[in-house]
């Protein structure tokens, strides 16, 4: 199969869930999978930081169009919380700027704490955030050592559960299952913690667990997806599984892959649209009588 039909069936597009390995950029995940898909269309929804691990969603050939579509609204992690320091990037990767014996604190005084990171709060992002600032990167600015100042920004955490603690020496490690909105950092909350309990606190490990509809049950490490290179969902489940469906007639598929549009229903938001055969034929939103394509899966020309 030449490289140029690769890219261009349908049937080589789709998403991966990586399992992405501790001191791996979201962009070297990229990297690998531009080698092993043979494409240089690939993409990835909700970047990851080095030092964190677990689900990275990667688009491939004309499933990359879906990732900007994606309601990857709500994500979920494992992490442990380290009391007793305090760093310059909220995380085990930074500088250590305060310490403070934290044995004192107790469990009950932990558990107390944290409800006030529960529900809708407004949160301050870690400088070493990607937010830009008067048009460059936070994290940047951060490291050329500028002074700048981020806003608070309105966040929501759902769960915040406590799991072990354990002591060592001056410090406590604090296990912790949180699920959230898009946009909180969960560093920040590992930082504001430390801050309550007056003994500074910080990110030591970050795993994923889940974006949106997408799990580490969906995940495979980028050593394995190199062993046997298989999309994880094709474009068609990767549709069906991120967004509520509507089936639709033959000829109402045909009308909409050229670009034309449907009746509405009455469905909130992005959906897809699938024909007789199963096969995801567009995503599309109502407004007013039309329900237009927002991204035609399938082209006329390509089906």
């Amino acid at each position: 199969m030449s490289s140029r039909a690769h890219r261009s069936h349908l049937d080589h597009a789709g998403l991966v869930v990586v399992d992405k390995a501790r001191g791996v950029t979201s962009h070297d995940v990229v990297a690998r999978c531009r080698k092993i898909f043979d494409t240089r269309r690939v993409g990835h929804a909700g970047t990851l930081d080095p030092m964190a691990t677990g689900v990275l969603v990667i688009g491939i050939d004309r499933a990359t169009k879906l990732l900007g579509l994606l309601s990857l609204t709500s994500k979920a992690y494992a992490a442990t919380i380290r009391l007793g320091a305090s760093t310059d990037s909220d995380d085990a990767d930074g500088e250590i700027l305060t310490t403070a014996d934290a044995s004192g604190v107790t469990d009950d005084e932990i558990t107390v704490a944290i409800p006030a990171f529960v529900g809708d709060i407004e949160q301050v992002p870690a400088r070493v955030s990607a937010i830009k600032v008067d048009g460059r990167r936070a994290h940047s600015l951060a490291r050329g050592g500028h002074e700048f100042e981020l806003a608070a920004r309105p966040v929501t955490v759902s769960r915040f559960d406590v799991g072990q603690i354990r002591r060592t020496d001056a410090h406590v490690d604090v296990d912790v299952v949180i699920e959230c909105s898009s946009g909180t950092y969960v560093r920040s909350l590992a930082r504001d913690l430390g801050a309550t309990l007056r003994v500074g606190g910080h990110l030591t490990a970050l795993r994923r667990t889940a974006v949106g509809p997408f799990t580490l049950a969906h995940a495979r490490t980028i050593d394995r997806l190199a062993a046997e290179p298989a999309l994880g969902l094709d474009i068609d489940e990767a549709a069906k599984l991120a967004f509520p469906h509507r089936d639709i007639t033959a000829d109402e598929a045909e009308s909409i892959s050229q670009g034309r549009w449907l009746d509405p229903v009455g469905i909130a938001g992005t959906y897809t649209v699938i024909d007789p055969d199963g096969r995801a034929i567009a995503l599309v939103e109502e407004s007013g009588k039309r329900a237009a394509s927002v991204m035609v899966v399938r082209p006329a020309t390509l089906r």
